[in-house]
């Protein structure tokens, strides 16, 4: 049964950051049709994805509003997922999700971890 948990959300200050951790339980991060994501939803707004990586970690991709902000990237001996998120703004503010699946032409998010909160304050 695959297992995902995530940890290090927290309450920071704008501007602050944040490194999520995402650990999997029987999935493997590293394996060729895997694809991985980070999700988050704020209260009475749709759940958005915020990152992503395929390929065993050589393609990534981010929603406009993290460009530049957040990385996803893949620790592999560790079998570890991160998202580190720097000059986080209030609107950053939701509880965030690790999701993990399979790759296809986009990809299938079979398995989701129990979410973390993140707070940003100004």
């Amino acid at each position: 049964q695959v297992q995902l948990v995530e940890s290090g959300g927290g309450s920071v200050q704008a501007g602050g950051s944040l490194r999520l951790s995402c650990a999997a339980s029987n999935y493997y991060y590293y394996g060729v049709d895997s694809c991985m994501g980070w999700f988050r939803q704020a209260p009475g707004k749709e759940r958005e994805q915020v990152a992503s990586i395929i390929a065993q970690g050589r393609t990534t991709t981010y929603a406009d509003s993290v460009q530049g902000r957040f990385t996803i990237s893949l620790d592999n001996p560790a079998n570890i997922l991160t998202l580190q998120m720097n000059s986080l703004k209030p609107e950053d503010t939701a509880m965030y999700y690790c999701a993990a699946g399979t790759a296809g032409r986009s990809c299938r998010y079979n398995y989701w971890g129990q979410g973390t909160q993140v707070t940003v304050s100004s």
